[in-house]
């Protein structure tokens, strides 16, 4: 289970992991009202599933794609999704000195199982260079940042703007 493909879909398993952690065995929400503002009307049960339903549906396109486009798109959901969310639970138990709940499975399984995905975006030539790789990081970063400080309407603009990505990186592709 190497390639980008396969990998990816363990995806959704961990976002479901992840879930679990932060609103089952802890309380994630308890935690994030205590240092940040509440600007999230959605349950987390909602957020859970509007980000898994449209992760499954980025890797369903990739699967019937299978290009550098479908490819982006959905590393760019992992990026924001898992590898900035771990980092953010991560800096924020470390800065609050305060567990944040879901910084377990961020740390244990985001990290490494996203590490995998990207070396084999490497690999299959999905990512090209380390320049896209950090393009992708610093969207990803915009992304959760607008996210936190906004909330879930920027999920939406999100799904607007990835066609045009999608086109944009495939046109560069011919190059």
């Amino acid at each position: 289970m190497k390639g980008f493909k396969n990998l990816i879909i363990l995806a959704p398993l961990g976002y479901a992991l992840h879930h679990y952690e932060e609103h089952v065995i802890f309380n994630f929400r308890e935690w994030r009202l205590k240092y940040f503002l509440d600007n999230n009307a959605l349950s987390t049960e909602e957020v859970l599933l509007r980000l898994m339903s449209l992760l499954l549906i980025a890797i369903i396109i990739h699967a019937i794609k299978n290009n550098r486009g479908s490819a982006h798109i959905v590393m760019f959901f992992l990026m924001t999704t898992q590898v900035v969310n771990a980092l953010f639970h991560i800096f924020f138990s470390l800065y609050f000195l305060d567990f944040s709940p879901g910084a377990i499975t961020a740390t244990a399984l985001y990290l490494p199982a996203n590490y995998l995905i990207f070396r084999a975006a490497f690999n299959e030539g999905y990512l090209r260079s380390t320049t896209e790789l950090l393009l992708l990081f610093l969207a990803a970063i915009l992304t959760f940042t607008l996210f936190e400080l906004t909330g879930p309407m920027v999920i939406g603009y999100s799904i607007v703007v990835m066609p045009f990505y999608y086109k944009l990186i495939n046109r560069l592709n011919k190059f």
